[in-house]
């Protein structure tokens, strides 16, 4: 039990809001020195899955450089000017739409960005000018919204990429299982997948709703402070 130490350690230090990857890097340190594995043994299991996995990692950090170069020349100016022209926006109505579209086409296996390619660069900053037309924007309502974004995108692949076989996490859920020894079918599997990504979608309107209530409340809470 002593092994499963890191979970402990990730739990407590986003808990405490510490560095996210100093809290990822010092548990997977933690749990490989428990198992046994040397310093060396360590270090070279990290360097071998980081190349295993550079298809999924090389494109992130690629896209970092690209992202700052944008915003330097005005990408987040241009997504307000956007959200000025759009009076029935709110933050709420900004990330429902996004995580609807995220979820159509994760569904089909099309990717149109990740946290660092979308979501930083335009879909926050929407958000954000929405709330800030409003003036409901706060640095409070500014992290709570960051948040929802961040959830959107995570929500809107994760609970779609199931319906069809076009994508390689139904293949994926179902060597699993086999392996397990639980015979099931690409047709079951698309059958129980179909209403989760339903109620997500519904649970995500929900949530959305209940952030711009939210927002309205604290800026009436401070504004009859300020009167």
């Amino acid at each position: 039990m002593i092994k499963l130490l890191g979970i402990v350690l990730i739990a407590v230090g986003f808990a405490l809001r510490w560095n996210a990857l100093l809290v990822v890097v010092l548990a997977g340190i933690s749990t490989g020195l428990l198992a046994g594995f040397s310093w060396s043994e360590i270090m070279q299991m990290t360097g071998q899955f980081f190349v295993d996995n550079r298809a999924l990692t090389l494109p992130v950090i690629l896209m970092v450089p690209v992202v700052g170069l944008l915003e330097r020349h005005g990408l987040q100016q241009h997504v307000a000017a956007l959200m000025r022209r759009a009076r029935a926006a709110t933050a709420g109505k900004v990330l429902m739409i996004y995580q609807a579209v995220r979820g159509l086409t994760s569904m089909f296996g099309m990717s149109i960005g990740n946290h660092a390619s979308m979501v930083r660069p335009l879909v926050v900053p929407m958000s954000e000018s929405a709330a800030r037309e409003a003036k409901l924007l706060t640095p409070e309502s500014g992290q709570a919204i960051r948040a929802h974004a961040a959830a959107a995108e995570n929500v809107g692949n994760f609970f779609s990429d199931d319906i069809f076989v076009a994508v390689g996490a139904l293949l994926l859920v179902k060597g699993v299982l086999d392996t397990a020894g639980v015979p099931v079918s690409l047709d079951d599997i698309k059958l129980w997948s179909a209403p989760t990504a339903v109620w997500v979608l519904a649970v995500g309107w929900w949530r959305y709703r209940h952030l711009d209530r939210r927002l309205r409340g604290k800026a009436a809470e401070k504004a009859e402070d300020g009167a």
